[in-house]
């Protein structure tokens, strides 16, 4: 159980907001910081220390190690409840990185190989983006529980299918995605008051990933290029998680346009014919309010934000406000009556050893929601309605901009 927060304590989240990151997100020296990585301060609930709540081992294997090192990076092998079984890549050289960082002993030269140990019970998968969703439906066909980094699938829309299909196939397996926004100070007090009632329906919100790369700058490296052949909106979850993060709830049309290099000599068309460099994309949420994504690549501030407006309150960290509560009378009452309940809008405590990471101090949390849905058969943050919710929009917003905006219909996606 977590202690209430008193209206003093709530208003005082940032003035003890701490820095805490595991020592492998600290670049060597002279070495490139992967923007994210280094946001490490985030704040939590210091009153009541960590509990544990089984003393089994969940036994878990951890696939892939490219450019972002990701299994690594979420702390698995410091969680009291895991036991780092095996890891793979396909990279001889990476594979045995991982297995010295991890302190892991057996590895495998792929994910296919890995799932047919019957002594792992997950897998982490870190793989390119364009193969989460094959993999995770490998994993679970294998009769293990699978978390996956973002976004539950790349470019291919019959995958949201199959994996759902899959998840229903397999229903006493949890599937998470690892979408890191959910874990940010700001989302995760949004989402209890949220489940409060505390905003009333959301009028408008915001989600902006916006990740500055220099004109004429090579793409960051990926296995067979992925990341060169696709286009913004394929990768939008850490922006949509502040509405879907939020609410739970999905988008249910949308109208998107694309901006290209002004230079129309640098407007040359990649794999997929795309020559957008920044999305923005307006969507029609499930509750009848409006949602503003964008994916942006100019330069700028680093940014995994948004924020939200409700009928009787809204949210902004990022408006010049301790606490990012904004409401009037009825929405000063509303917190105050949450609040009074016992709603917790501060992270718990982690358990000892696990770092919160990188991305806002969500690496950590996201590994230990995943092995405690696993221990206690419950929901993960983040299961694969939200993960569809999250990255499905994405796919029709691009549709959208094609089209010069023209409003698109999305899928709606149930259990």
């Amino acid at each position: 159980m977590r202690t209430p927060l008193t209206r003093r304590a709530f208003l005082g989240t940032t003035a003890t907001a701490v820095a805490a990151a595991p020592a492998l997100l600290r670049p060597a020296q002279g070495a490139e910081v992967i923007p994210g990585f280094d946001q490490t301060r985030t704040d939590y609930d210091r009153t009541k220390t960590w509990q544990p709540f089984s003393d089994r081992k969940i036994r878990v294997g951890l696939v892939g190690y490219g450019y972002c090192k990701f299994s690594a990076a979420f702390g698995f092998q410091d969680h009291p409840n895991v036991e780092v079984v095996a890891v793979s890549d396909l990279f001889p050289d990476r594979c045995a990185a991982l297995a010295r960082q991890v302190k892991c002993g057996k590895t495998y030269p792929s994910l296919e190989e890995m799932v047919k140990d019957d002594s792992i019970e997950a897998i982490f998968v870190a793989t390119d983006a364009p193969s989460h969703a094959r993999h995770c439906i490998e994993v679970l066909n294998h009769g293990k529980h699978v978390c996956t980094a973002v976004p539950a699938f790349r470019g291919d829309i019959e995958d949201a299918e199959r994996l759902l299909e899959c998840v229903k196939k397999n229903r006493g397996l949890v599937y998470a995605m690892f979408e890191t926004s959910v874990f940010h100070d700001d989302l995760y007090a949004m989402e209890k008051l949220y489940a409060a009632d505390v905003f009333g329906r959301l009028v408008y919100s915001e989600g902006e990933y916006c990740h500055p790369h220099s004109l004429g700058s090579p793409p960051l490296p990926s296995y067979k290029d992925w990341r060169k052949n696709g286009c913004p909106m394929w990768y939008p979850t850490h922006a949509t998680a502040y509405y879907v993060g939020v609410t739970h709830r999905s988008f249910v049309e949308v109208s998107c346009l694309g901006t290209a290099p002004f230079d129309a000599s640098l407007r040359q068309p990649n794999a997929i014919g795309n020559v957008f460099k920044s999305e923005v994309a307006l969507f029609r949420t499930s509750e009848g309010g409006l949602c503003r994504i964008i994916i942006c690549g100019s330069q700028g501030e680093y940014l995994e934000a948004g924020r939200i407006r409700g009928e009787y309150a809204g949210y902004d960290w990022r408006n010049g406000r301790a606490d990012g509560f904004v409401g009037d009378a009825t929405g000063k009452q509303r917190l105050k009556d949450a609040l009074a309940k016992g709603v917790q809008t501060r992270k718990y405590a982690l358990p000892p050893g696990v770092a919160p990471g990188g991305h806002g101090g969500s690496h950590g949390y996201l590994t230990d929601d995943f092995i405690d849905a696993i221990l206690r058969k419950r929901k993960p943050a983040v299961d694969v309605i939200d993960a569809l919710n999250m990255t499905v929009p994405g796919y029709y917003a691009h549709l959208s901009a094609m089209k010069d905006g023209e409003t698109l219909k999305i899928p709606q996606y149930s259990l």
